[in-house]
């Protein structure tokens, strides 16, 4: 499941139908249910590529430090050891492989920051639909 799929199901299932209020507020545990189950498996995707992220970072520091195994600079050779601390952070933060990984876990971020904010605006739902039953008895009269 990628991030548009799940604004796609939100834009279908954020909609409130103004006539069947009730079935609505029915709805709401079924939302609640369907976007904290997403939630909770993306946050375990997330914990699962930040491991990855830490083993790779080791890798690449193994790499750079020279501490490697000889097969890995047979594969991708590297003429010299960095021995400074500035040059490391800056060789293993140009990295292409951590770069790559730590795009998913940003990634896996924005993902949770958007189905926090869906979470919320379902447990904001009930207000909504009860303002909107206040109204229609307010335009009736009542």
């Amino acid at each position: 499941m990628n991030l548009d799929q799940i604004q796609e199901m939100w834009q279908k299932d954020s909609v409130i139908d103004p006539d069947n209020l009730h079935d609505e507020s029915l709805k709401v545990p079924q939302l609640h249910s369907k976007y904290y189950t997403l939630y909770t498996t993306i946050n375990l995707l997330r914990e699962k590529a930040l491991q990855n992220y830490n083993r790779v970072k080791l890798e690449r520091y193994n790499y750079y430090t020279g501490k490697a195994p000889a097969e890995v600079y047979v594969e991708d050779p590297f003429p010299y050891k960095v021995r400074e601390k500035d040059a490391l952070q800056r060789y293993i933060e140009a990295d292409e492989k951590l770069s790559a990984v730590d795009h998913k876990v940003k990634y896996y971020d924005v993902m949770l920051k958007f189905l926090e904010e869906i979470i919320k605006t379902i447990s904001n739902r009930t207000y909504q639909i009860k303002n909107a039953i206040d109204w229609h008895k307010f335009q009736a009269g009542f």
